[in-house]
């Protein structure tokens, strides 16, 4: 039977997107689904430590800022496809809208 790292899509961590950050903790790249940046965990788990969390998350903020500017964008730390292997979003105001094709 396959260990479910290899069946992980975030631990393949194909380059399809757009990526801004990746080391030995961590990668930060454009997700594929929902065209915003998004911070992955470089072990397969849901809970990294406090300090690796940390830094994940602001890697990713570094990330978001660049692309939607300082006030433009939030955390969305809820692990909605893939929920065992941790990761989050940073979404700007009208990510739901560019994902269903229409314009606010």
């Amino acid at each position: 039977m396959s260990s479910p790292e290899k069946q992980c899509e975030l631990c393949e961590a194909a380059k399809l997107t757009k990526w801004y950050h990746e080391d030995e903790i961590c990668w930060v790249a454009d997700c594929e689904v929902c065209d915003t940046p998004m911070v992955v965990w470089r072990q397969h788990g849901t809970d990294p430590s406090s300090e690796d969390e940390d830094y994940m998350l602001a890697r990713l903020g570094e990330a978001a800022t660049s692309r939607f500017g300082e006030d433009g964008w939030s955390f969305d730390r809820v692990m909605r496809q893939i929920p065992d292997h941790f990761h989050a979003h940073a979404r700007d105001p009208d990510w739901w809208f560019r994902l269903r094709g229409m314009t606010r």
